[in-house]
């Protein structure tokens, strides 16, 4: 009769849902990054269309543009975010001695750093050029990394408090929040025209692989 090794745990039944969806997002992402180093010419267009919209929306509305500024530069900004993250991490470590969530939270985390880095060098795009701005950015276009670094850090997070069982009104407000952060910081990242809406697709997309990855790398060595 042979028994199973006492050092295969069983893997968990949520595992290939994770690795299927980080596949199908990986897909996604990278059609994206060819369309947009490419110059593919309808996305461009669709990107051009949308940004003089908004801006035209922001420079006629200087008290929402003033409001999305702050929300950009200090709430949702990705120091914030990361911030966020390695609080997470400490807290981890000191109330359950939880070593390895806490290196798994800030290595996700470090990873999307270097990866939208990483990018943001090999594609070059430029960013959105106005004759009035109502804001600036450094660095180059492509992805957002506002909206990758809101995505990685608070899907995270959220998984984690998923996993530990929170009471419904809790997981329903932190659920709330996380979308509304999310879909916020790639909002007034267009908003302000320092980002084209592709970028913040691109930023959105990747987070949301990073973050099915990490979890389906969990629960494959620790379920």
């Amino acid at each position: 009769m042979h028994h199973a090794p006492h050092d295969s745990p069983p893997r968990p039944a949520a595992l290939p849902t994770f690795r299927h969806a980080a596949a199908a997002l990986g897909l996604c992402s990278v059609l994206l990054l060819v369309l947009v180093a490419v110059e593919w010419r309808p996305l461009i267009s669709a990107d051009d269309d949308v940004s003089r919209t908004t801006h035209r929306w922001a420079v006629a509305d200087p008290d929402v543009t003033q409001a999305c500024r702050i929300l950009t530069d200090w709430v949702w900004d990705p120091v914030t975010m990361r911030l966020l993250g390695a609080a997470v991490a400490v807290w981890l470590v000191w109330r359950h001695t939880d070593w390895w969530t806490a290196g798994w939270l800030v290595a996700t985390a470090a990873l999307g750093t270097l990866l939208q880095q990483g990018l943001k060098a090999a594609v070059g795009r430029a960013r959105p050029v106005w004759p009035d701005p109502v804001d600036s950015a450094h660095y180059a276009a492509y992805p957002s990394g506002h909206a990758l670094t809101a995505t990685v850090v608070l899907g995270l997070l959220l998984w984690l408090l998923h996993r530990h069982g929170v009471g419904r009104v809790v997981w329903r407000a932190a659920l709330a929040l996380a979308v509304l952060s999310v879909a916020g910081v790639g909002l007034t990242r267009i908003w302000l025209g320092v980002h084209w809406p592709s970028d913040v697709l691109g930023g959105w997309l990747l987070g949301a692989m990073l973050v099915t990855l990490a979890i389906a790398v969990k629960l494959r060595w620790r379920p």
